[in-house]
């Protein structure tokens, strides 16, 4: 019986570290007119992956900008197709819509296997892998179905594209696994809504009184009930947005597992797979009002400072985040690692696929 090592992860980066970084990604991208967008991806990808622990040992981010820049320049390109088509033509523009749903599911596949791929540890570079039908079916068929149950099945939506994501993912030759149950996501959506309709609530509360005190509506009036419902909807955001964030973290992450090694392994090698066949877990424990803290001291920062306090808000994030997360080992890490490595070099697969694109913006 193997023992369970708890393995926290770390985060190491410092705000002033990543703000040269930031600035200069910031004012190259602005005089490239946006192509230096994706080289400044890789740069501040790399800079928090490397700068990301797990048992004395940090990740690595291995993407090549030029195949993100074509990701961004045919996703920018259906975005204007998007926006301007309807400007010409319902019938273009339904036509547009229709060419970007048929191509999404896979320009997604790609970018999920695009950045696995370029993603190691100590390493070992992760991998992804999909049924093309899978990918349709979640990012196509699903998100037409919630738009006609008028979002009733967004929770049920969210769940299976966690589960794609997740479901579909491998650490070496490892898999990774996915169950969490869709109750689950309905309760938190529920208690976001619950929250909204109680916050909305308080808010027409103030304002009626306001409107029915006097029968002249004015200019000022207007202005300073809509600075009020402005101010409102981001203090909203601020309050609901850190308990949607936390408990989305804490789910997706406790009910994800690395191991459940395809039966006829055992077959094929049977020594690796007793070596192997030991699940390693996840916990989270991210809290809704450490995070609430963070938010919104980021947000003064940010608004203070004219937004030059953007790099030490992503960190002070991440830094929390990452900390408030452990794994789980099911054994020695370093042994499970080192048989990986062996299995898939030997195998060489998928090498050809790091130039694959990756479209997010």
């Amino acid at each position: 019986m193997q023992s369970k090592n708890p393995l926290p992860f770390s985060f190491t980066g410092s705000g002033g570290e990543y703000f040269r970084i930031w600035i200069v990604n910031v004012f190259l991208t602005i005089i490239t007119l946006g192509i230096y967008s994706a080289w400044a991806k890789v740069r501040r990808n790399q800079y928090f992956y490397r700068n990301t622990w797990l048992d004395e040992a940090n990740f690595d981010y291995h993407g090549n900008p030029v195949a993100i820049l074509k990701g961004r320049i045919l996703a920018v390109a259906l975005l204007v197709a998007y926006n301007f088509s309807g400007k010409i033509s319902p019938l273009l523009f339904l036509a547009v819509a229709i060419l970007i749903g048929i191509v999404m599911p896979y320009l997604l596949l790609k970018s999920f296997r695009f950045r696995a791929i370029n993603t190691s540890y100590r390493g070992l570079r992760f991998g992804f892998s999909a049924p093309l039908k899978d990918a349709y079916k979640t990012f196509l068929l699903l998100p037409v179905l919630t738009v006609f149950t008028l979002y009733l099945l967004a929770p049920f939506t969210h769940q299976r594209i966690k589960k794609f994501q997740h479901d579909h993912s491998r650490f070496g030759i490892t898999p990774f696994h996915f169950d969490a149950p869709v109750g689950k996501f309905y309760k938190i959506y529920g208690v976001v809504l619950l929250l909204y309709i109680v916050l909305i609530g308080a808010l027409a509360a103030m304002l009626v009184p306001l409107f029915m005190a006097s029968n002249n509506v004015d200019a000022s009036k207007v202005a300073f009930v809509t600075t009020i419902v402005l101010v409102f909807f981001v203090l909203v955001a601020l309050v609901i947005g850190p308990y949607f964030i936390a408990r989305l973290q804490n789910l997706v992450w406790n009910h994800t597992t690395l191991g459940d090694q395809p039966r006829d392994l055992q077959a094929i090698n049977p020594a690796y797979y007793e070596q192997t066949k030991g699940i390693h877990t996840f916990e989270s424990a991210v809290k809704a009002r450490a995070l609430l803290w963070i938010f919104l001291t980021n947000f003064i920062g940010i608004i203070f400072t004219l937004g030059l306090f953007k790099p030490f808000a992503d960190i002070r994030l991440a830094r929390y985040r990452l900390s408030h997360v452990q794994l789980i080992a099911d054994g020695n890490l370093e042994d499970f690692i080192s048989h990986q490595q062996g299995n898939v070099d030997a195998s060489g697969e998928e090498v050809a696929e790091i130039f694959d694109l990756d479209i997010a913006l």
